[in-house]
């Protein structure tokens, strides 16, 4: 998905701690940079321990800070000017002792200075976790990270696996792309906070024998965009996803299934608790049915072979079925038509009796970063200019959001 952009304009204070994790923020830099954002950055000196200044400087192309006594600026107050041009701060790796820093209030150098001092309403301050798995369970550890997170600031979650250390489970700082996915998020307006959303996506495979199957082209990645601008813009996000290789957005609930039977499966127990359901997945009509317990063989000589008679059923389809609950989520499908979109679209709307389809051209956007949609309802159609499918996912968040009030009202 596309970042590009996406933190343009936005000053970012990038605060760095002491951490073996501080090797992971010379990427997470370049990233920041990538995508738009201007990056001035604080060192502890416990940080210069594990990556020097000179390296912070080169990618951030700005000066770096490590010392509250600096006397560059004129004023000789880094920790208020440094604060106050920045549009977040961001401390990435925040050790254990840096984190109980916050929570006591103490100011002893000029990162947790410069934390103390920002204006915590217009500059949010984002913390990325790093440390031993046992530090990160400790009742001290855990009673100040909730002191935090209730004090203002937005403690970002760690990962798990391999530590520096040798062992292995919780407290690995997220890695640099997950934390740009997250620094992004915080920027995008919290449009569906408190709502649920179910979203499917991808294909689905429904299988002839134990090696092949009917499916689609449908690669999920416009699923995959819409459950992540959902969870940006503060939603619970429960995401059903056929057969595709792609990453889970954070904090999104991923369940895997195959079949639309599967989907199916999935679905309804959940609908009925969601107040939106978005029917992005390319669902297979049909299936065999029967699937063979054993791979078909051909069994003859070449160009004599038969093919195998494969009688079809039709597979449920799952967007009428949530539609017509009793008290249906507010319900959005997507039409992926070959020709004669828009009118395929609007017979589709109002068969399966939804209030809004988005209609694009299958074979043009399939497996594609980009796309194309119309926005069809009863009023008519509204066009979205081609773009990345994550900006054009954040365009069909605020329109759900919009249509949500009027739909509940």
């Amino acid at each position: 998905m596309s970042e590009s952009n996406s933190l343009a304009g936005k000053h970012i204070l990038l605060g760095l701690s002491g951490g073996i994790a501080c090797y992971k923020i010379a990427e997470f830099t370049r990233l920041l940079v990538k995508a738009g954002a201007s990056v001035q950055v604080i060192m502890t000196e416990a940080a210069e321990s594990f990556i020097t200044p000179v390296t912070m400087q080169a990618l951030s192309n700005r000066p770096v800070y490590t010392s509250q006594w600096d006397a560059r600026p004129d004023n000789n107050m880094a920790h208020i000017n440094l604060s106050r041009e920045a549009d977040a701060m961001v401390v990435a790796p925040a050790s254990a002792d840096f984190i109980a820093k916050l929570v006591q209030g103490r100011a002893d150098d000029l990162l947790s200075l410069t934390a103390l001092a920002r204006p915590a309403q217009r500059c949010g301050l984002l913390l990325a976790p790093a440390m031993n798995r046992e530090m990160w369970a400790h009742p001290a550890t855990q009673r100040n990270l909730a002191q935090v997170a209730a004090d203002g600031a937005v403690v970002l979650g760690v990962g798990s696996g391999d530590q520096a250390c040798g062992e292995v489970g919780d407290g690995r700082m997220l890695e640099p792309a997950q934390l740009l996915e997250l620094v992004v998020a915080h920027f995008q307006p919290k449009v569906l906070a408190g709502k649920k959303l179910l979203i499917t996506a991808g294909p689905t495979y429904e299988a002839i024998d134990p090696v092949r199957g009917i499916t689609n082209r449908s690669s999920g990645k416009m699923g995959f965009a819409i459950a992540r601008a959902a969870a940006e813009a503060g939603a619970e996000v429960t995401l059903v996803a056929g057969p595709v290789h792609l990453p889970t957005p954070i904090g999104v609930r991923r369940i895997d299934v195959h079949s639309a039977r599967e989907m199916l499966d999935a679905v309804m127990p959940l609908a009925a608790a969601h107040q939106v359901f978005v029917a992005t997945a390319a669902v297979a009509d049909w299936r065999p049915a029967q699937t063979q317990a054993h791979k078909i063989k051909k069994n003859a000589a070449p160009g004599q072979a038969q093919p195998p008679q494969l009688e079809l059923a039709e597979n449920p389809d799952i967007l009428a079925t949530v539609a017509a609950l009793p008290h249906p989520p507010m319900c959005v499908g997507f039409a992926a038509e070959s020709q004669d979109l828009i009118q395929h679209a609007r017979e589709k709307r109002q068969r399966k009796n939804v209030p809004l389809i988005v209609a694009n051209l299958g074979p043009a956007t399939f497996g594609q970063d980009d796309n194309a949609i119309t926005l069809v309802d009863a009023r008519g159609e509204r066009e979205l200019s081609r773009a990345d499918k994550l900006t054009l996912a954040r365009e069909l968040v605020r329109e759900i959001a919009q249509r949500l009030t009027l739909y509940t009202a």
